[in-house]
This record gives structure tokens, sequence and C-alpha cells, in this order.
């Protein structure tokens, strides 16, 4: 399955991608499900992140690796984390984050994910999950970047 988010904010790329800290990541948490981070070396190749999901025994781990980052002929600013160990039902996890320069200022923060589970049907039914986890990133990064004029 495909979700694609975008959110408009008034700082550039370079300070977007520079912005993609430990805090912020922390920022970005929905309340649900509960996790705690055991690991985050960055966003640039080679770095990973590692967290635990749930409580008690019914938590699990879900590390991924930062397979890809780097900067576009038009100034998009780009990293790519690919799950490694992923909670199930997931078996395939491959999110893009792009901070593409805004024609009026500002950059678009673009969440580019793919996920699959072993039925298409379940992908389906976790979009809607998906989303919500998603979209709930759009006002953190409008208080951490600003929130960019109307378009």
């Amino acid at each position: 399955m495909h979700l694609y988010l975008r959110t408009h904010v008034a700082a550039s790329p370079a300070q977007v991608s520079a912005g993609f800290t430990r805090e912020l990541f922390l920022a970005l948490a929905p309340p649900f499900p509960p996790f705690q981070l055991l690991r985050f070396d960055g966003c640039q190749r080679g770095d990973e992140v590692h967290i635990q999901m749930g409580v008690g025994p019914l938590s699990t781990r879900w590390n991924s690796l930062i397979t890809d980052h780097g900067i576009t002929a038009d100034g998009t600013y780009y990293f790519v984390d690919e799950g490694q160990l992923l909670p199930a039902p997931l078996r395939y996890w491959q999110h893009r984050h792009l901070m593409q320069p805004a024609p009026d200022g500002g950059c678009y923060i673009v969440e580019d994910i793919e996920y699959r589970t072993a039925s298409t049907v379940l992908d389906r039914l976790l979009w809607p999950v998906m989303w919500a986890q998603f979209v709930w990133r759009r006002p953190i990064y409008q208080r951490w970047f600003g929130t960019a004029a109307a378009q």
C-alpha cells in the first residue's frame, strides 16, 4: 500500500532537514501505541532508529535503517528509512522523507510511505490507521518549522 502526505511549512528544505533530530522524532510520536525510543543515530545513510512499541508482553520492536539521503538537483532534501525488524503484521516498510522547495517560500515536508503485510486485504484495512498516524504529524511540523503562508 502507498501513503502520501504533504505539509507546507515556512522553513527552508535545509532548515527542515537539519531539524530532523531525536527531539523532533519524539515530538512526532502519536499517543498510540505507546513507545520507547531505544536508539536514534540520525538521518544519514547507515544510521539506525530502534523503538519498542506497546507495553509488557504485548511489546514489539521496530528497527529501521536509513538507506539513502541527499539533495536532488531541484533542491529537495531527502532521506529514506527501511524497516529491518518490523512488528506483525508488517512485512515491508519504506518511508521516503522529502523536503521539497515550495514555489512561494518554505518547503513541503512529504511523507511517502510504502508498506505491505501478507495480505492485500489487511494492507487496505491498515491504511486508515497508517494515515491517522502520519496526519498527526502535520500540526507538529508546523509548530516546529512555522506555518507557511496560504497557498
